[in-house]
């Protein structure tokens, strides 16, 4: 009897093994189907289910930081690699992936580890070497970028990408003959290798040959068509040589492959205005301002052009802003005093052809040079406000789509912390997170003062609709008359009457022995709520905070599993700009619930604020893992002052 009982046990653990390998494998599954269809957030969340489950496999590592990686959280990603490698160290894809996000933060040296180790695992993937060649050129260790490609020519002695990547080591040893040789090689080895044709244009646009690069920049095209900056380079070629329409034609094309291309907008703008095309090209140079509001080089644009187009008040507001910037814009003065005697302001008029007459009377005679008739994007000489933008974007590396579904790190998103949480009785569900705030001590708070609903914690309250408005302002009457204070509270809070909710609360904690700390908690929630929804004087504002402060640190200490106290404690010293203690804070939090994604996006937000880039980088990419998209927005936007 004892051995068939220990027989069935023994079936039973099988079959509880079995079905948990099951469940696993399926929400994996789910998890790669979701990464698939680009639903990065989601998948992250479940891969977070089977590694809860099954810590020790490799493989949702990874696919949680190929996700990672499509959100631009590298830091992230890499950690999952590293995850992942620690379980199986000799998958070549794995240390792949954690190249590549090296690569994006620029940590190049630790990217050749990882395309060597790769590459040891895998001599024949060629992306690797071909991505570890441009890291060894990133760290302008040139031999040994000559030496991998020679490797690669004796691999793949048929490839052309191998003679344009020679090239551009030649580029960038100051070798042009050679790096023109390579290129024809290329184009020998493949006459239809658009790269190869985008630098031969390149090389004969410099010696001004522009009939001709036109003519390599026509083969580049046929081969990458969805490429803006070849539009863009064709137009520049096609200026020069006087074809203005069809170099506004590429610009229409660079800018319907690319609706956000600042160099197509500009100088589409600048060649409308030469033939006459004053109102569309004005719509430029809004759309560029609205990129760049500072830009006073197209300010002065869309001044010349308000004035034509007769909105001469617009162009003296315009002119005037170029004129604060500088100061020494003698053009600026003589076109703002023309507009100003347009509209009768002759003193005004006056006063600017005055400044021009005394500067050009103290300006000695000069030598007359032939200018340039373009710039580079990032030189901003005001006095070139008319030349075309040269795009030196690199044309021969491929780029990720600037926005589709599950790119959620485009989302704009400031730097600024999350909300408080909150006591309430509507929330609102958030799909792309399990977590759900809770606490005994609410839940007996609730029953205890015997509410109408369930009371709940919130981390972001619903707005509610007239219906439900109605319903809270006829509970304050039975509210009074029953004198169920507790109740009474949160229905002049959901009504917004704060003043009555303070009041009530004041009375409460004064009033009953042994008051529950949650209602010093309220205490603060309405008081936070006072001071958003009032204006007042700084020195008032922080007296208030300072009370806040006092009533969060009481509940904090009196109920231990309540983190939400502590997390607002955060928020608080965050208002007062507190931040080393506002992170201590959420530390705190978080020690009392390790999964609670605002506590975790919030430090990160607390550290990057005190210049501790990299600590809040990590705690942001642990709030995208627990649900929070916006985290992928921050991470986006800062990881470029990460400290090397």
């Amino acid at each position: 009897m004892k051995r068939l009982v220990s027989f069935l046990l023994f079936l039973v653990i099988l079959q509880v093994q079995a079905f948990s390998q099951i469940n696993a494998n399926r929400v994996m599954l789910m998890g790669r189907n979701a990464l698939y269809y680009e639903d990065y957030v989601l998948a992250i969340q479940r891969f977070n289910s089977v590694i809860s489950a099954k810590p020790y496999l490799a493989e949702p590592y990874f696919y949680r930081g190929l996700a990672k990686f499509y959100l631009e959280d590298y830091a992230g990603a890499e950690a999952d690699c590293s995850l992942a490698l620690d379980r199986r160290p000799y998958n070549a894809q794995y240390y792949t992936l954690r190249g590549l996000c090296r690569v994006n933060m620029e940590r190049y040296d630790l990217a050749v580890e990882d395309y060597h180790a790769a590459l040891h695992q895998n001599p024949m993937e060629r992306n690797n070497w071909h991505n570890m060649v441009l890291c060894y050129m990133e760290l302008e260790q040139y031999e040994r970028a000559d030496s991998a490609l020679d490797s690669m020519m004796a691999l793949w002695p048929r490839e052309s990408v191998q003679c344009t990547m020679k090239a551009q080591v030649s580029l960038a040893l100051k070798d042009t003959l050679l790096a023109e040789e390579w290129v024809d090689s290329a184009l020998v080895l493949d006459n239809y290798d658009g790269g190869a044709w985008s630098m031969k244009a390149a090389m004969l646009a410099k010696r001004e040959e522009y009939k001709d690069a036109e003519m390599a920049l026509d083969r580049a095209i046929m081969q990458k068509p969805r490429i803006p900056v070849l539009y863009i380079n064709r137009a520049l070629a096609r200026f020069q040589q006087n074809n203005i329409r069809g170099a506004m034609s590429d610009y229409d094309q660079a800018i319907e492959i690319d609706a956000g291309n600042y160099v197509a907008h500009y100088n589409r703008g600048l060649l409308r205005a030469q033939v006459g095309d004053d109102n569309r090209a004005i719509d430029d140079f809004n759309y560029v301002l609205q990129l760049e509001p500072d830009n006073m080089i197209a300010l002065y644009n869309r001044a010349v052009l308000l004035d034509r187009t007769g909105d001469y008040r617009g162009a003296i507001r315009d002119i005037s802003t170029v004129i604060d910037a500088y100061p020494q814009f003698w053009t600026g003065y003589r076109q703002r005093a023309s507009i100003l005697r347009k509209i009768g302001d002759v003193y005004g008029a006056e006063r600017d052809e005055f400044r021009v007459l005394k500067a050009e009377m103290e300006v000695r005679a000069g030598t007359y040079k032939v200018q340039k008739t373009t710039r580079k994007k990032e030189e901003r000489n005001i006095e070139d406000y008319n030349k075309l933008v040269v795009d030196e974007e690199q044309t021969d590396i491929d780029k990720y789509a600037s926005e589709f579904r599950g790119r959620v790190q485009n989302r704009q998103t400031d730097l600024k912390p999350l909300p408080m949480y909150v006591l309430g009785f509507y929330r609102k569900d958030h799909p792309t997170r399990r977590y759900q705030p809770y606490s005994k001590s609410v839940e007996e708070f609730s029953k205890s003062n015997k509410l109408e609903q369930a009371l709940l914690v919130c981390s972001e309250e619903i707005s509610l609709d007239s219906t439900h408005i109605a319903l809270h302002q006829e509970r304050i009457v039975s509210d009074i008359v029953l004198g169920h204070d507790c109740q009474l509270v949160l229905d002049h809070y959901i009504v917004r009457d704060f003043e009555s909710s303070m009041s009530v609360l004041d009375s409460i904690i004064v009033s009953v022995p042994n008051v529950s700390p949650l209602y010093h908690f309220l205490r603060a929630q309405v008081r936070t709520s006072q001071i958003e929804a009032q204006p007042m004087n700084e020195s008032e504002q922080r007296l208030r905070y300072l009370e806040i402060l006092q009533d969060l640190k009481y509940c904090a200490a009196s109920l231990p599993d309540f983190p939400y106290a502590s997390y607002n404690l955060g928020n608080t010293c965050m208002k007062l700009k507190d931040y080393g203690t506002a992170v201590d804070a959420y530390s705190e939090a978080i020690n009392r619930d390790a999964d609670m994604p605002e506590a975790y996006y919030n430090r990160g937000v607390a550290y990057i604020l005190m210049g501790k880039t990299e600590e809040g980088l990590a705690d942001l990419s642990r709030a995208g893992e627990l649900g929070l998209y916006q985290a992928y927005n921050l991470i986006k936007k800062h990881s470029k002052n990460r400290g090397h």
